[in-house]
């Protein structure tokens, strides 16, 4: 027998939508909510959600089966699309290209929104230059253990950095720990531009605010609250005003006046408050687009601190290695060739290198020895073999090597879809090793979240900087070992 088609059609600027499988429980902990109850949300906020999205291609992050399930991100736009709806060609640093959305109307949001696209992810271009953003977007996101009143309070001295330059800022809960600034300006910069001015102004605000404010990319090296500059790199989106986070309260991004950052809480603003709020004050960011301004000021700072020696930081993992970019790799991991060298591993694995290195002078006295130097391409061992004979003739032994401390030593706790498994093995590894535990910070704790071509998964490792070097446990097997990319 044919499934019954229990659909409900939804009309909307004089167009029919159609809701598909409308009873579908969308929040069933602390909400209990339907896959029409989010749509219906979505048209009484509709003319504010707009002002976000309207005319800028969009990423689908499709909740297909409610918000307590694993999403899937769709940049492609479906087959099916709707006459009255259209799409836009954008290309990627990969080099690759995809037709995507553009909503125009309350009818094209609702649409997407049958699709599971409870958060809209809007591009910061326009569909009409997809090459020059009309928007810099600071993302402010604290550390773990770090509260909301600390990201009420850079957002207040991102702000003023950004006056200082002739910006204005919009300011938005982001329906989760954080807040985001939209920040209106001219489309006459590339996306590299915007990314640089981003990175001066979070380094700004990181000056003044140094025990709050982090600029730092790597995760081992931040602390308090850091503006992720990278947010402003092609191809990457943040969830618009009015967008459904998968919280158990069906919290949402609220768009703020700014003597309301203060004071505001972020529970405040779910799917169940925000019509209301809606309708009494309209959206406080009706006005962005008549406040676009220059980066010309800010791009000004970029430079200052490029003169004094700050270089460029790094970029997302899938973006080529750019002109003045240090190493990418995180401090933990990074070994100068010469410490390496010291350590021991010497020319037979990194040949290339050590033969490029010149040579020490040879002496009349050394020429024999001297082909089992290291930038000669000889292994260690040799060199060791004639350094213990050596010293075995004069009565010695031969002193035991050191080994190296990492600068930040990193363990693997737990790693898996299910980001409830990763908290429950972090809690056993903390009841295994209670001595260690004890000297964490709270963020020696780095909770990842990680994203696959087309899984996302959780990883969460500790940070043993603060714990006494014979304290401090040998890596351990993750409990639980999921990680869904490994096959």
């Amino acid at each position: 027998m044919p499934k019954p088609d229990d659909a409900e059609l939804l009309t909307i600027d004089g167009h029919q939508v159609r809701i598909s499988s409308p009873t579908k429980p969308y929040f069933s902990q602390q909400v209990h909510l339907t896959k029409l109850d989010i749509a219906n949300y979505f048209v009484s906020v509709a003319p504010g959600a707009l002002i976000g999205i309207q005319g800028r291609p969009i990423v689908l992050k499709r909740f297909v089966n409610g918000a307590e399930a694993e999403p899937f991100y769709q940049k492609r736009a479906p087959s099916d699309l709707p006459s009255w709806m259209r799409t836009v060609t954008l290309s990627f640093p990969s080099g690759r290209t995809a037709e995507e959305v553009v909503v125009d109307n309350p009818a094209g949001l609702l649409w997407i929104v049958n699709l599971g696209c409870m958060e809209l992810h809007p591009h910061p271009v326009l569909a009409s230059d997809l090459d020059h953003p009309n928007e810099l977007r600071v993302d402010l996101d604290p550390t773990p253990g770090v509260d909301w009143s600390a990201v009420r309070e850079v957002a207040m001295v991102a702000k003023s950095v950004l006056e200082d330059h002739g910006l204005t800022a919009f300011p938005k809960t982001s329906g989760s720990r954080g807040m985001h600034l939209n920040v209106p300006i001219h489309p006459r910069w590339s996306f590299t531009e915007v990314r640089r001015a981003a990175l001066a102004l979070a380094r700004e605000v990181e000056r003044r605010a140094p025990t709050l404010a982090t600029s730092k990319w790597w995760k081992e090296e931040r602390h308090g609250v850091f503006l992720d500059y990278n947010q402003n790199a092609k191809d990457r989106t943040t969830a618009a005003a009015y967008s459904v986070r998968p919280l158990p309260d069906a919290r949402v991004s609220a768009p703020l006046r700014w003597e309301e950052v203060s004071t505001c809480d972020p529970a405040d603003f779910t799917v169940l408050t925000m019509p209301a709020r809606f309708a009494a004050i309209g959206h406080p960011h009706q006005n962005i687009d008549a406040s676009a301004a220059s980066l010309e000021s800010l791009l000004d700072l970029a430079a200052r601190d490029e003169a004094s020696g700050l270089g460029d930081a790094p970029w997302p993992p899938h973006f080529a290695k750019q002109d003045g970019e240090g190493k990418r790799v995180a401090p933990s991991k990074a070994k100068k060739f010469s410490d390496q060298i010291g350590e021991g591993f010497g020319a037979n694995r990194f040949r290339k290198r050590s033969m490029k290195q010149s040579p020490e002078p040879k002496s009349p006295s050394t020429s024999e020895d001297s082909h089992d130097s290291v930038g000669h391409g000889f292994s260690r061992d040799n060199q060791e073999s004639k350094q213990a004979a050596a010293l075995a003739a004069e009565g010695k032994e031969k002193p035991a090597r050191k080994s190296r401390t990492p600068k930040h030593p990193l363990l693997t706790i737990a790693q898996s879809p299910d980001k409830s498994a990763v908290e429950a093995g972090l809690a056993r590894w903390k009841e295994k090793f209670p001595a260690a535990a004890a000297h964490l910070a709270v963020d020696d704790i780095l909770i990842d979240r990680m994203r696959g071509s087309s899984t996302i998964w959780y990883r969460i490792r500790v940070n043993l900087r603060h714990v006494p070097e014979d304290q401090r446990p040998a890596q351990q097997t993750p409990d639980p070992d999921d990680d869904p990319t490994r096959a």
